[in-house]
């Protein structure tokens, strides 16, 4: 039988303890908001979700961390955890942020309000103790060993999970040309952004018969381009002509327009941001 070591620093490390703080910190979030048995809503059961998820990925990390058992899983283990811990820091803020916002009224009274804030509280402390993993597990500069862990790594991640909440906030079929125009920058992108994710947390970019560093700095030069172009088109045929309806709710497709051309304006400024790291990291060498 293989012998099972027990590697102690998996949760005495300041990484360890990061995660202990947020496995407790989301399991306290989603505990209190199943006790008041109101999260039937899709925002509700997304909530739900992202800490559920959350709690469950992160004691896994722990545990294989632990027993030193990721050793022999077939990927980079480096890469996923840096992936995951920038995924779920852009989670539970967005967590944070819409919980309070569609399930807590003004003024906030009796025990399942007091409940809800404390969860909204407890979320948004959970969200700080995985940006804080994030910055404990950055790769230093000039170190490109996990790709993922890198600035132009994270920033991957960011891109793929805006280009996802901007996909949840379309709604109606369109036949202009330049709104179907964006939905494909949009599509093609996260696509493009996914794929290098899943190839470097998999191993398979050394695969790649080109030089990649070369080959990631076009795409991101590329798809700049493109945000570019959806930055200005969403809201020209969106909103010309047209003002805030008297009428517009909560799932409002005004509001939704404006939610996307925001999101299409963050991913334009973390591909600009992108393309300079990874010019930087390519063709600008520090001296040794």
């Amino acid at each position: 039988m293989a012998r099972v070591t027990v590697n102690l620093r998996a949760v005495t490390s300041w990484v360890g303890i990061t995660r202990l703080f947020a496995v407790v910190l989301s399991c306290i979030a989603f505990s209190l908001v199943a006790s008041t048995g109101d999260f039937g809503s899709p925002y509700g059961t997304w909530c739900m979700f992202t800490w559920c998820f959350c709690f469950a990925i992160t004691l896994l990390v722990l545990f294989l961390e632990l027993l030193e058992l990721y050793p022999k899983l077939p990927f980079s283990w480096d890469d996923f955890t840096s992936a995951f811990s920038m995924l779920a820091t852009l989670m539970v803020f967005t967590t944070s942020v819409v919980f309070p916002a569609t399930f807590i009224s003004s003024p906030c009274s009796g025990s399942k309000c007091a409940r809800q804030a404390v969860a909204t509280t407890v979320s948004c402390l959970c969200f700080l103790a995985y940006a804080l993993e994030v910055g404990l597990t950055r790769a230093k500069p000039g170190d490109i060993s996990s790709f993922l862990s890198t600035v132009p790594g994270l920033l991957k991640v960011f891109e793929a999970y805006v280009a996802c909440l901007i996909f949840c906030l379309l709604d109606a079929d369109s036949t202009e040309a330049g709104l179907q125009w964006c939905v494909a920058v949009y599509s093609i992108c996260f696509i493009i952004t996914l794929l290098i994710i899943i190839f470097t947390i998999g191993r398979c970019l050394s695969y790649v018969p080109c030089p990649l560093e070369k080959v990631l700095v076009g795409y991101n030069a590329l798809a700049l381009v493109m945000y570019l172009t959806a930055t200005v088109l969403w809201p020209l045929y969106n909103f010309r002509g047209q003002s805030r309806p008297a009428s517009c709710d909560r799932d409002c497709e005004w509001d939704k327009n404006l939610g996307i051309t925001f999101l299409t304006i963050f991913n334009l400024i973390a591909y600009l941001v992108d393309l300079v790291y990874s010019t930087k990291m390519v063709f600008i060498r520090a001296p040794p």
